[in-house]
């Protein structure tokens, strides 16, 4: 069992603002290293901005946010070598259609990190291997399925050994069927001490895997726990009806 060391990414005080829009209201939480923290939170919410924040792709207003101690969100911090530290996956897969698996997943780490295309490629069939798709290494992105190139997208984020992984809705734009793949995959991360945060509706996926579950609403974290907290002893009212709304389309 993989237990928790110190933190690896601190949200301090965070705010940012959409015009006189406020999207994320002074958020604040740690996450340790080899946890997985879910946020849920109904559409709006401010799961997907404050993810965004994370690997710099949205510009915060206040506050700070610090990986391994070091602050990401200081004046002269380099972007993108921020996000050579961060995977993000989002809903959309995001895989270039003109290359095949081997060639997405070798991307960053020949172009940005300087890998030599042996050592990438290796370590990219490596990874396959280990998660059932090696046979799929040589098609093209339309020739797979939905969760197939989920799948492949995670492992692109992966194989340049991300100190945190983000995942937004990463099973949302698939079919029922397809879910389970992606979520056994996320899974088998976490059994291997994967530092994850990731937004999702999959209540039941939430209870499985996280550590700790955080309610957005309107911006602002209006409850933390473990997922027994919150999933089954909702504290206030709008988690309440948030769990009763997803109960009533059977999601819960």
């Amino acid at each position: 069992m993989v237990t928790m060391a110190e933190s690896m990414l601190d949200i301090i005080n965070v705010r940012k603002s959409y015009g006189d829009e406020l999207v994320l209201h002074d958020i604040s939480v740690s996450l340790a290293e080899h946890e997985v923290k879910v946020l849920i939170g109904a559409s709006g919410s401010g799961k997907s901005t404050l993810l965004r924040t994370l690997n710099l792709l949205e510009a915060i207003d206040d506050g700070q946010i610090l990986l391994a101690g070091t602050d990401i969100t200081a004046v002269g911090v380099n972007p993108d070598k921020v996000r050579a530290q961060i995977g993000s996956v989002f809903q959309s897969f995001n895989l270039f259609p003109h290359l095949n698996v081997l060639q997405n997943i070798t991307l960053a780490p020949r172009k940005v990190h300087g890998v030599s295309k042996e050592a990438a490629e290796a370590n990219a069939m490596e990874l396959l291997q280990r998660f059932g798709l090696a046979d799929k290494a040589k098609q093209y992105p339309d020739l797979l399925s939905g969760g197939q190139q989920q799948r492949v997208a995670i492992l692109r984020a992966l194989i340049t050994k991300p100190k945190v992984l983000l995942l937004d809705e990463v099973t949302s734009a698939l079919d029922p069927i397809l879910i389970a793949e992606v979520l056994s995959l996320i899974a088998e991360l976490k059994a291997e001490g994967m530092t994850i945060m990731i937004a999702t509706h999959e209540m039941g996926f939430a209870k499985r895997v996280a550590d700790h579950v955080l309610f957005l609403h309107h911006g602002k974290i209006l409850e933390a726990g473990t997922p027994a907290d919150i999933l089954e002893n909702p504290r206030t009212t709008e988690l309440s009806d948030f769990l009763g709304a997803l109960r009533d389309a059977g999601r819960l």
